[in-house]
């Protein structure tokens, strides 16, 4: 296993982070909550020791089955997860207010078991709560022992004139990243160095496409959210895209003989210094062929060749 100190902290983090949305039960097909478990006592088994969640993934379900899964283990790893999306009345909205973070933290702690979250990060801005007052809060939490350390998620360029006189506060930043989206490569690597965080990436298998298991007939069921056009991956132009990268994919895995999305993982952990890749995992076969991304590296010729082909023509220009 690979680890990391994220910046401004002690935590020491496996570069393999295992994502908990499919932990929420809501929008990923048939999960098993017995797989899962399987999956994080495989993954602590395995070395790592690197959990992410958040509050409003399968309202809260998620949160529970992960503190399920980890209750014996709570010293062996670290835990994240995020608060700032209230859903309400069928109604989702960003609340970054004291009050509400007050009252999110609580609900997280008890149903992830704990008393301390390790790693709380801001899920989206709300654009109306003065970050002043979120870090205040922020602190105050860490001073209660309710929270070790605080990150961010889903920030951009646009975001640093707010965070420039926060730099040592906050230890990370989640965007999403993957050779299916590399929209975000620009403050992935610009702002993890301008403001002190070390980079975490979601949607590293690109919802599931980076993985070699579809073609260009793949249907999902209603009751998966990829079904839906909204999810690029898997629809149209952007598919055909995709199925080219994971062509060449397939290639680089049978020259190292690496798995397929173990080659997208070891993409990021290359090519992102000092990262840690998020991949939401549903089984226990699913993380150990995560697994294989660990302690290797793509060649030069075979980062430049995954570059090449999965170049965004209109972010490039």
């Amino acid at each position: 296993m690979e680890y990391i100190t994220l910046k401004n902290s002690d935590l020491r983090v496996s570069r393999l982070c295992m994502g908990g949305c499919p932990m929420g039960g809501h929008g990923w097909g048939d999960v098993s909550e017995n797989n899962l478990v399987n999956a994080v006592h495989t993954a602590i088994d395995k070395g790592v020791n690197f959990f992410d969640t958040a509050d409003t993934y399968g309202l809260g379900k998620s949160e529970e089955v992960l503190g399920r899964a980890i209750k014996d283990n709570r010293d062996k790893v670290v835990v994240a997860t995020k608060f700032g999306v209230r859903v309400e009345s069928g109604k989702t909205f960003y609340d970054n207010s004291p009050d509400w973070i007050e009252k999110a933290v609580k609900g997280s702690l008890k149903r992830l078991g704990t008393d301390y979250i390790d790693l709380y990060q801001i899920h989206y801005r709300d654009n109306k709560t003065n970050i002043n007052d979120v870090i205040y809060k922020l602190e105050d939490l860490k001073n209660k022992g309710y929270i070790r350390y605080y990150g961010l998620s889903n920030i951009h360029q646009e975001d640093k004139t707010e965070l420039n006189s926060h730099i040592g506060k906050f230890v990370s930043f989640q965007d999403e990243y993957s050779l299916a989206c590399r929209k975000n490569e620009g403050d992935l690597l610009n702002l993890s160095n301008e403001l002190e965080l070390t980079p975490l990436t979601w949607g590293s298998l690109g919802q599931g496409i980076l993985t070699g298991k579809y073609d260009s007939n793949v249907k999902f069921d209603s009751d998966d959210r990829r079904s839906r056009d909204i999810y690029i991956n898997f629809h149209g132009e952007k598919l055909k895209k995709n199925l080219e990268i994971v062509s060449v994919m397939r290639k680089i895995s049978e020259q190292t003989g690496k798995s397929i999305p173990s080659i997208a993982l070891r993409f990021i952990l290359d090519h992102i210094p000092n990262s840690a890749v998020l991949a939401g995992i549903k089984n226990p076969n699913q993380l150990l062929s995560n697994l294989e991304a660990m302690e290797w590296n793509l060649s030069s010729e075979q980062i430049n060749e995954l570059l090449l082909i999965s170049e965004d023509k209109e972010v490039a220009k």
